[in-house]
């Protein structure tokens, strides 16, 4: 099963169809011959026990939110997902109406004893804990349509990091009544799928507790043997995918590599005029996205305030746009150097609502640097020594015939006369 796929969700449906409806069937994806079916029928939907050769265990808990019908009479709970950086919030099955503590329902009972194992110290409370299998409910255009009910999202394989107790208000019968809120860390999954021998595993009798993890992704494994310290490095997030290691960032073929060194050798005494450079990259690279972009000027050297050119972008038609600021910052390094956060924030701070950055560097971006940028949604388009001798091979074939030198030399000619002082705004009325 695959995290985000949707699932057509019916409870009567045979296992043995692999689709219903255009989507696939929850039941042939969960289902095995000669065991009970895992429904969804609930938010809280634990499997029976199973008692294994060494001792009895839950072998999963399905956990199902329903956001649309949120805060209403029977859903008076406001679940959080946050998959992309694997974390979600969950409120136990309590209601204004039930009569009891939390741990009246079935659903929150099992999750209080769950809770007892997933905050267990030793390997063999771990091993034990039942797998929390994630869904919510989905809506699919069916028939020119749109349907809410019968289709699930999955939403990944969990773990209990927190429980507590809260106090909840039902907001049409204005009563308060207790409840369970649990903080659920989302595991990384193998190509984000989950392979479901693994509960098959953990339903077989004849399976001990460790030998039911022979299937278990390497997250769920690692979590087992670490307890709480592994969550860190375990817990999915989307981000780590967009993450950059240096050797992506930087050229692979030789005659690349070698270009980027030149460049480097050739800015290294002028690195101000390589402000020139970037700016012109930022012309290729924005122009590439389908927008028009109209240099500006270069900035000042010293006392640029995270700032060394300026630009101007128009986003739609030549009707119908708007002009965006482009503020760029330009670091002529050694390519096995890296763009540290700092220097990445200085260029965010100069940034005013509805401006966008462009960092060009010689170099890489370290990975902090990166995470903070995808992390906070900077509109910060970050240029790596591939990117930059990739644009610059472009722009040399438009101006000079390809000859790098002859760019180069132009750039270095013309740098003093592009050098303005003015504020990056004026660059709209250009």
């Amino acid at each position: 099963m695959h995290v985000t796929d949707i699932f057509r969700y019916s409870k009567g449906a045979s296992h043995l169809d692999i689709e219903i409806d255009l989507h696939p069937n929850y039941h042939h994806f969960t289902g095995t011959p000669g065991l009970p079916r895992l429904l969804l029928e609930s938010g809280i939907n634990p499997s029976a026990h199973v008692d294994g050769p060494d001792a009895r265990r839950r072998p999963v808990i399905s956990l199902r939110s329903t956001p649309r019908t949120a805060g209403n009479e029977s859903n008076p709970w406001h679940d959080a997902f946050d998959l992309d950086h694997g974390h979600v919030r969950y409120y136990g099955d309590h209601k204004a109406t039930t009569v009891g503590l939390p741990g009246a329902t079935p659903g929150n009972r099992a999750l209080l004893d769950e809770w007892r194992l997933h905050a267990g110290t030793t390997v063999a409370e771990r091993r034990l804990a039942a797998p929390l299998l994630m869904y919510r409910s989905a809506a699919v255009q069916v028939g020119g349509r749109r349907v809410h009910q019968g289709y699930v999202e999955f939403a990944g394989l969990g773990v209990i990091e927190r429980l507590e107790y809260v106090v909840q208000r039902d907001a049409k019968s204005g009563r308060s009544f207790p409840n369970l809120l649990l903080d659920i860390a989302v595991l990384e999954l193998p190509n984000d799928s989950l392979d479901m021998r693994f509960i098959d595993d953990r339903r077989d009798p004849t399976l001990s507790a460790a030998a039911s993890l022979r299937n278990a992704p390497p997250s769920w494994r690692r979590w087992v043997r670490d307890g709480r310290l592994a969550v860190p490095q375990v817990r999915r997030r989307v981000l780590a995918a967009r993450v950059l290691t240096a050797a992506q960032q930087l050229p692979e073929t030789t005659e690349d590599k070698q270009l980027l060194q030149k460049l480097h050798a050739f800015f290294d005494g002028r690195k101000h005029a390589f402000e020139l450079l970037a700016s012109h990259v930022a012309a290729s690279v924005l122009g590439d996205a389908g927008g028009r972009y109209r240099a500006g000027w270069i900035t000042r050297a010293g006392g640029d305030g995270g700032m060394d050119f300026v630009g101007r972008l128009d986003v739609g038609t030549p009707d119908n746009n708007t002009p965006l600021v482009v503020l760029g910052q330009a670091k002529c390094i050694k390519p096995s150097s890296s763009v540290s956060p700092d220097e990445v924030a200085r260029l965010v701070a100069r940034l005013r609502r509805g401006w966008v950055g462009v960092f060009v560097t010689t170099g890489a971006f370290s990975k902090q640097a990166q995470v903070e940028i995808i992390d906070d949604q900077y509109p910060v388009v970050l240029v790596a020594g591939q990117a930059l001798v990739t644009h610059v091979q472009r722009i040399a074939a438009a101006q000079s015939d390809g000859d790098i030198d002859a760019l180069l030399d132009q750039v270095a000619a013309e740098y003093d006369s592009q050098v303005v002082y003015r504020r990056p705004e004026e660059v709209l009325g250009a």
